[in-house]
């Protein structure tokens, strides 16, 4: 059995090491030489464990909490798939689930809320980006696996779990009774408000590029070509596929960069241009709110960064939650695959967005969620992450909110709200904008270089 674990640790390096680095032979040769005593070094304490727990102990665990342990070490985002981990990646791309539609992140032994899914219904009962998950129908589940806590929520449409949060801002923990449903991955969804389009983006997975050209092509039609302003909703949005996000991007962009990628292999390093998926703006023109907020993460951040440096969309909301990394899937076979950070990315304007996130043009508290009153200084973000990745260009010091004179609207009163019938006041706030310029081109800020700290 020991000769076995020695034989899958031999293979799963070089397996590693041909995916990642399939050039790179002198890899392979320091697995005898300066690598060795490294994995001399786990075996030994393979060995002392098999040797003295006091339960017997089963290989693939311990082979599989080397990797895990491995990978941990290094980002948040880093990790190993298998089994009903690699399936749910693979639900979340193309197909749907039955649920709560939470993305959630497992730091420092918390289960914590990235953002809850539009619609789903986590979000119908009040569960919220930057909660803490303490107990699963009143069993605690901090210090586990994310896996198990998320297999848990998982569970036939119609049945409830109840889950404990702790949500910052409140003075304890309260529970929230869920009844899972059938998430069904509708990654773009749109309205008109008169002759303004809504174009809301849940998530960056297949084919959102061409639904949001639909979506347009559609709103066009419905409005007799009169379209005068577009709202893109990003809030919420944890993420996705990154070619999902330059298509979107390259919808409303012409001409230049829309996103660069670097990495620390030559492979890694690519700029992706506008003009590669949709040729011209799709909306000719037409000024552009983006909206955003802590939940904004990864792919959604790629395009309010795009429409930001290219000038052409003004962004509204708040700080995005600035996880400006890449993650490759490299699949060591049918079952198992290794999640894994491989290049950081950059807007046009060569910003990073890691740890710091994108600041909106213009700050838009959400002051119809009575939580975000209380906390929107205290949003869990990247860098509340462990051992998240530092933004190796510095983070700017200049802060948007010190500077902007606060609209005396984002004083309204919840009851001043009921009344003019608002319950999305960041939605509202863009629509009046795009409302009072009519389809005339908004007055966007000059770009700001990124600035280091000192």
């Amino acid at each position: 059995m020991r000769s076995r674990f020695a034989a899958l640790m031999r293979s799963a390096l070089l397996l590693g090491a041909v995916a990642v680095l399939p050039a790179a032979t002198s890899g392979l040769a320091a697995v005898d030489g300066r690598v060795a005593p490294q994995f001399a070094r786990l075996y030994t304490v393979y060995e002392i464990i098999k040797a003295n727990y006091v339960d017997p102990t089963d290989d693939d665990k311990l082979v599989k909490g080397a990797i895990d342990g491995m990978l941990a070490s290094l980002d948040p985002h880093s990790t190993y798939l298998e089994g009903s981990s690699l399936e749910r990646l693979d639900t979340m791309i193309d197909g749907s689930y039955a649920g709560l539609g939470l993305s959630v992140v497992m730091d420092d032994g918390a289960v914590k809320v990235v953002s809850p899914m539009r619609g789903s219904p986590a979000e119908k009962a009040g569960v919220k980006a930057g909660d803490y998950i303490t107990h699963l129908d009143g069993k605690l589940i901090y210090g586990g696996e994310l896996d198990d806590a998320v297999a848990k929520m998982r569970g036939p449409a119609g049945t409830q779990i109840k889950l404990t949060v702790f949500r910052p801002g409140r003075d304890g923990p309260f529970d929230v009774v869920v009844t899972r449903g059938v998430i069904e991955l509708r990654p773009v969804t749109y309205k008109l408000e008169g002759n303004i389009g809504v174009i809301t983006v849940n998530e960056f997975s297949r084919d959102v590029g061409r639904q949001a050209a639909e979506a347009i092509a559609d709103m066009r039609r419905q409005t007799a070509n009169r379209l005068s302003g577009l709202v893109l909703d990003l809030r919420s949005n944890p993420g996705g596929s990154l070619d999902e996000a330059v298509a979107l991007s390259d919808l409303f962009v012409s001409a230049g960069t829309v996103v660069s990628q670097r990495g620390r292999l030559a492979g890694e390093n690519i700029v992706y241009r506008a003009e590669t998926v949709f040729p011209g703006d799709a909306v000719k023109g037409l000024p552009i709110v983006v909206l955003i907020d802590a939940g904004s993460a990864s792919a959604s951040e790629i395009v309010a960064g795009a429409l930001q440096d290219q000038r052409r969309a003004l962004l509204m909301g708040e700080r995005s939650f600035g996880k400006g990394s890449v993650q490759s899937m490299i699949r060591l076979d049918r079952a198992h695959a290794v999640k894994l950070t491989t290049a950081r990315y950059y807007t046009p304007s060569g910003r990073s967005v890691q740890e710091g996130g994108i600041e909106p043009d213009i700050r838009v508290p959400q002051i119809s969620d009575p939580d975000l009153r209380k906390r929107s200084q205290v949003q869990m973000r990247e860098s509340d992450l462990r051992r998240h990745l530092v933004n190796e260009m510095g983070l700017d010091d200049k802060k948007l909110e010190n500077d902007q004179q606060p609209d005396p609207r984002f004083k309204m009163t919840p009851e001043e709200l009921t009344a003019k019938g608002i319950k999305d006041f960041q939605l509202w706030y863009a629509v009046e904008t795009l409302r009072r310029t009519g389809a005339a081109p908004l007055a966007l800020p000059a770009p700001q270089p990124q600035t280091r700290r000192r």
